[in-house]
């Protein structure tokens, strides 16, 4: 679905408003107040709060399966070499899309929660199981160990970039983050190597 100008604009603000109060606590008079547009008009581009999360999921998550499977397909890179730029893809993603992460994390965890994220979940699966054939594709070429939990690696990289954002400020002393620009260049090259070392020592041969 392609999206307009006023419909991303209206998803940027609902994205903002669901990270910082949370989803219960925005109301769609609170989104549109923000976006300077009519109530109406959310309820005409989304029909309701709940189908506005479903978008936005939607929006976040498109052409994130292409990614990956553009990485893997060029096997005349190592096993070794795409696992490096897979780690990296994901930590990209997840750095620049972070708001999303927080606001299906806290609605996962939300005993009032309404919706079913069946959309995250398909997603989700989908990703997982493109994942997981190149690592046994990895595993049958004897370039990555069979003594691997698979299903593990990915909390592995996602627990280790949220443990970051929610003590960023530890960070930010420790490493002398002086700026917006430091913290993103921190999570391009330190900890996005860090976690290729991470991968790498977890799956392959190498020393």
């Amino acid at each position: 679905m392609e999206l307009n100008d006023k419909q991303l604009q209206i998803l940027a603000v609902a994205e903002k408003l669901f990270a910082e109060l949370g989803y219960a606590g925005t109301s769609v008079r609170q989104i549109a107040k923000e976006a300077d547009i009519n109530i109406a008009m959310i309820s005409y581009y989304f029909g309701s709060k709940e189908k506005l999360l479903e978008q936005l999921l939607v929006h976040r998550m498109s052409n994130f399966k292409f990614d990956l499977i553009d990485i893997i397909k060029h096997d005349d890179r190592s096993y070794s070499k795409r696992l490096e730029q897979l780690v990296s893809l994901y930590i990209q993603r997840i750095h620049k899309n972070n708001r999303i992460y927080r606001i299906i994390h806290s609605e996962l965890q939300s005993p009032t929660r309404n919706q079913t994220f069946e959309l995250y979940h398909n997603q989700k699966d989908e990703n997982f199981k493109t994942l997981e054939t190149f690592i046994k594709q990895g595993q049958q070429a004897e370039a990555f160990k069979t003594d691997v939990e698979i299903m593990l690696l990915i909390p592995t990289l996602i627990g280790t970039y949220f443990h970051f954002k929610y003590n960023q400020d530890f960070f930010v002393k420790n490493y002398k983050l002086d700026s917006k620009k430091d913290i993103d260049q921190f999570v391009e090259t330190t900890l996005t190597k860090h976690l290729q070392s991470t991968f790498k020592a977890l799956l392959t041969y190498e020393n």
